[in-house]
């Protein structure tokens, strides 16, 4: 009964209604956009500074470094919704966050504009969809396997960069090797990008050839020692510091994505927007610590693929008015999350049912063989389906 009822629910929701509701709120604020990411970078290369260099207790400076990762972090989400802003109008905010954030992080804009798809009704929750693993479909393990990457990505970057991307440009089948499968900001490691137009080639040859020239400067600086123009000396746990800043960094981003989606489809179905949009999640309570776990209104992931347009300083209110707005049955309620804590419980608590499957299914195949009796084959994909009893 459940389970039709939420379906039914999925089957009336009205997009236009929604819309309707929050359609003077697509306008995007230029002021907002850039005090938030130039004060936000402020802070993080005020942090930086003191986490390597300032004077002080062991305390103080490891207090610096996780307001610097925090900081770094939101500065880098920034990157999202470059993606959805109008390109023409706010050239000179992608060149700026570019040139401050992109380029010195290693994950020039080129390298995330594959987001798109994420948003393309025929491509969400598919192999063709970067963003979408199965993770709360898959045994447990893929998880943890999951949170391995943030310890590797880093270092391939620095390669990617230095070393395979100028080869690149003299090795077309190594170009093509790398834009494929070494040009995407995305969550499934075996994810095979399209190849772009010619004309979008040359931004990433420019984006890369300035990735380039940032990582061989900074090898210039450590191996002289010397910081060019203030004359300080390079700590020599400048390196170290600079890998756990990623490695923070990139695990606070694999944290927030596996509570963005429930991701308990098989990466085979054609899902509609208001699937969609159940199977994200939004976490409108967490007003302390949300905002740095998920900053740049990610904790509203669910009301994102509703309208992905919307800019993220209207996302709250726009939230607030859905829940005001829409009727007491509407499927739009059903992605409110209560915490974080509790979206990572769920997802681990469908992994551990997949796993426990599984384990049985092996068992019965043994049994069966050895019983001489059936010749049982692997469990059937798992097709679980979004909480609160859409589809079990």
């Amino acid at each position: 009964m459940k389970q039709n009822s939420t379906q039914q629910r999925i089957e009336t929701f009205s997009l236009a209604e929604a819309r309707g509701l929050v359609k003077d709120l697509f306008k995007p604020n230029p002021t907002t956009y850039w005090a938030d990411f130039l004060i936000t970078m402020a802070i993080g290369l005020i942090a930086f500074r003191l986490a390597t260099h300032a004077p002080g207790s062991f305390a103080w400076r490891v207090l610096a470094f996780v307001v610097c990762a925090l900081a770094y972090y939101r500065a880098s989400i920034f990157t999202h919704e470059l993606v959805h802003l109008p390109s023409k109008s706010w050239k000179a905010f992608r060149i700026v966050w570019n040139l401050l954030c992109g380029i010195p992080f290693l994950m020039p804009s080129f390298t995330y504009y594959c987001h798109v798809d994420h948003h393309r009704r025929k491509h969400y929750g598919t192999f063709q969809d970067g963003e979408y693993m199965s993770l709360g479909a898959k045994p447990a393990y893929h998880i943890f396997l999951y949170l391995l990457q943030p310890f590797f990505v880093g270092p391939l970057a620095v390669f990617r960069y230095a070393v395979l991307a100028p080869l690149s440009w003299i090795c077309p089948p190594l170009r093509r090797f790398l834009i494929q499968h070494a040009s995407s900001l995305v969550m499934d490691p075996t994810y095979i990008r399209p190849l772009p137009p010619k004309r979008t080639l040359l931004i990433w040859r420019l984006q890369e050839a300035l990735c380039c020239a940032w990582v061989w400067g900074i090898a210039w600086v450590v191996w002289r020692g010397v910081v060019p123009i203030s004359g300080m000396p390079v700590p020599g746990d400048f390196l170290p510091k600079i890998y756990l800043l990623s490695v923070a960094i990139l695990m606070l981003n694999g944290i927030r994505t596996m509570a963005a989606h429930r991701f308990v489809w098989s990466r085979e179905e054609e899902l509609s927007f208001a699937e969609q949009m159940v199977d994200s999640i939004n976490h409108p309570d967490s007003r302390v610590f949300g905002p740095l776990w998920a900053p740049v209104g990610q904790r509203y992931h669910a009301l994102h693929h509703l309208f992905p347009s919307l800019p993220y300083h209207n996302l709250a209110t726009a939230h607030q008015r859905l829940m005001e707005g829409l009727p007491g049955d509407s499927a739009y309620r059903l992605t409110v999350s209560p915490s974080l804590v509790t979206t990572l419980r769920e997802l681990w608590s469908n992994a551990r049912r997949v796993s426990a499957q599984a384990k049985r299914a092996a068992s019965e195949a043994a049994a069966g063989v050895t019983g001489g009796l059936t010749q049982a084959g692997p469990p059937k994909p798992h097709h679980a389906a979004l909480r609160h009893g859409t589809r079990v």
